[in-house]
């Protein structure tokens, strides 16, 4: 297995790994959702605003975690959203994504991001560092229908900053239906 970044030639598999995995895990409905975010993250993102890092075995895409700016205005931090992830469903429970995620984590940190920020389930993303936070914190870009999913991390060996200000995410994400 190798940990790869990147998304030209690949947005289709990439958009099939999401599209599968959030069907198999959460109904056809879902997959679709996600499936389709995907495809309007890789392709209509601009590359300085996108991060895709994924993991491959032997020539396939296995397991992808996308991040992009999160923007808040008036503060100096630099963050970055994890939002969405997905493991195939045949290589879950093997510890591909928590390596694949601290190997972007590294890579993002490395290239001058400040926090990490996703929204999931707190029990999983916790195991690379993510603690919750409230809005008061880091305020969301959209109202959140599941406020303890909502987790960051510092990515500069200090606790995570209090951000100042409302918060931008790129127009993929900007959808009611994924907050």
């Amino acid at each position: 297995m190798e940990f790869l970044e990147g998304t030209t030639g690949y947005e289709a598999a990439l958009t099939d790994l999401f599209a599968t995995t959030f069907e198999d895990a959460e109904g056809p409905e879902e997959g679709q959702v996600i499936g389709g975010l995907v495809s309007d993250l890789v392709s209509d993102t601009p590359k300085v605003d996108i991060r895709v890092f994924r993991a491959e075995q032997d020539g396939a895409i296995i397991a992808a975690a996308i991040f992009t700016n999160l923007s808040f205005p008036q503060d100096p931090n630099r963050v970055v959203l994890l939002s969405p992830m997905a493991v195939a469903t045949a290589h879950q429970r093997k510890g591909i994504g928590q390596a694949l995620l601290r190997h972007a984590l590294h890579a993002l940190r490395e290239g001058g991001a400040d926090v990490a920020i996703t929204y999931g389930d707190p029990e999983y993303y916790k195991r690379v560092g993510f603690q919750p936070i409230t809005e008061a914190q880091a305020a969301a870009p959209l109202p959140l229908s599941m406020p303890q999913g909502w987790l960051g991390q510092s990515l500069t060996g200090t606790d995570m900053p209090k951000l100042v200000g409302a918060s931008r995410c790129v127009e993929a994400l900007h959808r009611k239906d994924v907050w």
